[in-house]
Order: C-alpha cells, then sequence, then structure tokens
C-alpha cells in the first residue's frame, strides 16, 4: 500500500512562497499579518527621542488647535501664544481627553463645563482690545468670576500681572487647585467665595471675565472695575432671546456698554455650595 503525502498542515514556509503549477501569479507572496500596524507604531514610537513628542502632551497638537482658531478668525497673538502654551487636557476628565483640543465644550462635574477653545479665546481677546497701546499685551489686574475646572485661570495668568479667581462650588474650587497646582503660577489666585460680589479686598480690576450669565451685570462688578478697564460677561440679551457677550468699558465719567456674539454659559447665581 502506497503511503499518501501529508497534505495539511503544511509548513509555514511553503505557505507563503510555494504555488502550484499553472497558478496564476499573485501581486504579493507576503504572508499578511494582521499586527503589523501595532507592531508597526512600536517601533516608531522607540525610535523617536525622548520626549517623544506624541500624544496630547505634544507642543503639536495644541499647534493645530491654535491654527484653526485663526483661520476661523481669532487674531490676537498673545491669546493665541498662550493658548498654545497652556495644556487643555490638563483640565477634562480622562474619560474626554481626546477631545480636549477640539472646538467643543466638555462637563467638568456639578452642571458645569469648560468652554469651548473659540470661545475662551474670544472673551480673553475681547479684554485685551480694550486695553491701551502700551499695555495690550497685559490684562494687568485680572478678576475671574468661576473659575470652573481652571483652564481659563490658566490663560489668564499667562496674560495678566495678577489674577484672582471665585469659585461659588467648593469641589469645583479644590479640583482646579489641585490640577493648576503643577503649572505653578505665582500670580494666580484662587478664592472660594460668592462671585456675584466680586472681590473688594483687590479692588479695583483692569480686567473682569466672567463665565457664568445673569440677567444683567451686578453693581459690584462695574464698582470693581478699574477707571480704563474692561469687562466681559455673558448676559441675556434684551427681550430674553437667549445670551450675548457683553461688553463694558470704564470711563472717568460712566460706562460704557456694547454687546457682541450670542453665547450659551451656564447661569449666574448667588452664594456658595
Amino acid at each position: 500500500m502506497t503511503s499518501r503525502a501529508r497534505q495539511f498542515p503544511i509548513p509555514l514556509d511553503r505557505a507563503s512562497s510555494s504555488k502550484s503549477p499553472g497558478a496564476p501569479a499573485r501581486a504579493s507572496q507576503t504572508l499578511l499579518r494582521p499586527q503589523r500596524p501595532m507592531h508597526e507604531a512600536a517601533v516608531a514610537a522607540r525610535q523617536q527621542s525622548a520626549p517623544s513628542g506624541l500624544g496630547l502632551d505634544s507642543q503639536g497638537v495644541r499647534a493645530r488647535m491654535v491654527n484653526r482658531l485663526r483661520a476661523d478668525g481669532l487674531r490676537s497673538e498673545p491669546v493665541l501664544a498662550a493658548m498654545a502654551h497652556v495644556p487643555r487636557h490638563f483640565f477634562v476628565d480622562t474619560a474626554l481627553a481626546a477631545q480636549a483640543y477640539e472646538d467643543t465644550s466638555l462637563p467638568i462635574g456639578l452642571n458645569q463645563t469648560i468652554s469651548k477653545p473659540s470661545v475662551v479665546g474670544l472673551m480673553i481677546a475681547l479684554l485685551l482690545e480694550g486695553r491701551n497701546a502700551q499695555a495690550r499685551e497685559s490684562l494687568g489686574k485680572v478678576l475671574e468670576i468661576g473659575t470652573g475646572c481652571g483652564y481659563q485661570a490658566a490663560l489668564l495668568s499667562v496674560l495678566g500681572t495678577q489674577v484672582y479667581s471665585i469659585e461659588r462650588l467648593k469641589p469645583l474650587h479644590d479640583k482646579a487647585r489641585e490640577l493648576l497646582a503643577p503649572l505653578r503660577r505665582n500670580n494666580l489666585r484662587l478664592i472660594y467665595g460668592d462671585g456675584r460680589v466680586g472681590h473688594g479686598p483687590n479692588a479695583p480690576y483692569d480686567s473682569i471675565i466672567a463665565a457664568a450669565g445673569g440677567d444683567d451685570i451686578p453693581p459690584a462688578w462695574l464698582e470693581q472695575l478699574a477707571i480704563g478697564g474692561r469687562l466681559v460677561a455673558p448676559m441675556q440679551a434684551p427681550g430674553g432671546r437667549g445670551q450675548v457677550l457683553v461688553i463694558v468699558d470704564r470711563t472717568e465719567t460712566q460706562w460704557l456698554r456694547q454687546q457682541h456674539d450670542a453665547v450659551n454659559f451656564v447661569p449666574l447665581k448667588s452664594g456658595v455650595e
């Protein structure tokens, strides 16, 4: 009895290199490897010099966000430089970190949000436009109403000489303090308190910015705004049609008010929690 040649299984080298007589030529005889992309990615990562320059810590990631904001009309170079410097992903939950450099607002807990980069950039740029020509790249002494997670406070600390940021929700105040600690901004002071009453002990302020919108500008903010200073805050639009950014410039004799873009911020509330 003649023994039959074994047909299966066959050696791996035969599967990758041999072919039956008369079979049509294949475009490639390379063995398929589904894990190849993962392998190549690992090799590429090992070839990078430290730091790798990959991932959310990359300066390039923030640069791409800044380029998009510039293309969409944000023209303040000091603001764009600050946004290229401050890592936004530090200030969002880990599960949302992949969206940190998209132009979108994200939840930070307690029914609060971190505002869209385009809105943050616009508001700070409007503050800078209110300063005189000699001080246009500095916000001077700043009061921020609504610290939130601390991202905007970090930007303000890059552009201001001294920043006082108030948060009425204790868990958010504590969270912002923790998130901002690694950045070591010595000109930034976080305050737990009622933002509607501002912060009288360090008034007046060259710049006041709010991250919550009410029916009108609280009188305390107007009184604490320095002569020559500017305030930018979301407020109810006339007739109750949503919110708009309100800009207030203080002169020696009056407060001049103008309206800007439509926005959508969380409500401005009194007291602390």
